[in-house]
């Protein structure tokens, strides 16, 4: 997502510079060294990182970096929690120099650790929020999040994240890996991981008989991966479960999909629901996530809840006029609801935050 921004801001004329993580370099990961790169005209420092805790990179070299930059106009802070971004919000604070906040969903403590996240945020990042320019949510939904857990709301500003632009027609390599043919197939993409409604699917999965089940997407740890492969290998839903790791071409896999489910228990946004409407694929998304507003007209969504998700589910796979209509529907926000245009408004933003036209 911060990449599809950045680069969006070079293409409008705008200099940027991301510092990061060398976690964050696919291709080589944690480092010794601090390194440069340029992607699309986006200069890329990846800080050394010569160790971690989990998601957190220990960066050593950052004041130095930060020294050496030349002073920004705006910074823009992705990300909550961390050595990076709370470093840097208290540089920017310091130097006086104007940020703008995108939790990217992690402002309200939830899941696990969350006597340390409540620690961490009363003391490390209590002025990351209150220091801010702005605000960003990426939906209504995030945004009333952010009010209840005392973020200003009057700093808070919405920019939802893009939808990518249609997908390449589906090749059969996802039907093909798991040697189906004409069977109906629904697809879950993302984390396997405490909220995301992966048991909800699997009690859905249970209750329609001959309907195969895809989980594409890495295990979180939270023992959720655990039990898909217990429902793939017994009960009901064995051999209808499928478990596969995270995949190098997503967006290509949506398409093969009778009906994409998002039956999270909560997401800011839910960049994966927007993969699916941009591929036309039909979608079930319960309304605990962000990405429902924008898809209220172009997927059934429903409360979070077994037996409203198993009866969407159903009610899809028993109406190919409905399937064919919120397909339809999807391409058609996605189209409207570009990276272009979220780009344009996040200009918007930072114009507001520097007080210019």
């Amino acid at each position: 997502m911060a990449l599809e921004l950045t680069e969006g801001l070079v293409r409008r004329g705008h200099a940027v510079d991301v510092i990061t993580t060398s976690l964050l370099d696919t291709r080589r990961g944690r480092s010794l060294r601090t390194r440069k790169a340029t992607r699309d005209g986006v200069q890329i420092h990846y800080l050394a990182t010569p160790a971690r805790y989990r998601w957190m990179g220990i960066t050593p070299t950052l004041p130095l970096v930060l020294a050496r930059h030349a002073r920004p106009d705006v910074v823009h802070v992705f990300g909550y929690r961390d050595v990076v971004t709370t470093a840097v919000a208290a540089y920017c604070r310091l130097r006086g120099i104007p940020y703008v906040f995108e939790p990217l969903g992690m402002f309200l403590p939830r899941v696990r650790k969350l006597r340390f996240k409540r620690l961490f945020d009363a003391t490390a990042a209590r002025h990351v929020a209150s220091g801010a320019a702005a605000i960003v949510a990426t939906s209504e939904h995030e945004r009333r999040q952010l009010t209840a857990a005392g973020a200003p709301p009057d700093r808070i500003r919405i920019r939802g994240n893009g939808f990518p632009p249609p997908p390449p027609p589906p090749e059969g390599r996802l039907r093909g890996s798991l040697g189906l043919a004409d069977e109906p197939l629904v697809l879950y993409v993302g984390r396997l991981a405490s909220g995301k409604g992966v048991e909800l699917l699997l009690d859905a999965a249970a209750h329609l008989p001959g309907v195969h089940v895809a989980f594409v997407g890495p295990d979180d740890g939270h023992g959720t991966a655990d039990l898909v492969d217990h429902a793939s290998a017994s009960g009901p839903t064995a051999g209808r479960v499928h478990r596969l790791g995270p995949s190098e071409r997503p967006l290509e896999l949506y398409g093969e999909a009778d009906v994409f489910v998002l039956p999270s228990a909560g997401e800011s946004f839910g960049m994966v629901a927007a993969e699916a409407a941009a591929a036309g694929t039909p979608i079930v998304v319960t309304d605990r996530c962000g990405v429902a507003e924008p898809l209220a007209d172009a997927a059934l969504v429903v409360p979070y809840d077994g037996d409203a998700i198993t009866a969407a589910i159903e009610r899809l796979l028993a109406d190919a006029e409905l399937r064919a209509r919120l397909g339809a529907a999807g391409r058609a926000t996605a189209a409207s609801l570009s990276w272009d245009v979220m780009v344009a408004r996040q200009e918007e933003i930072y114009r507001e935050v520097l007080g210019r036209p």
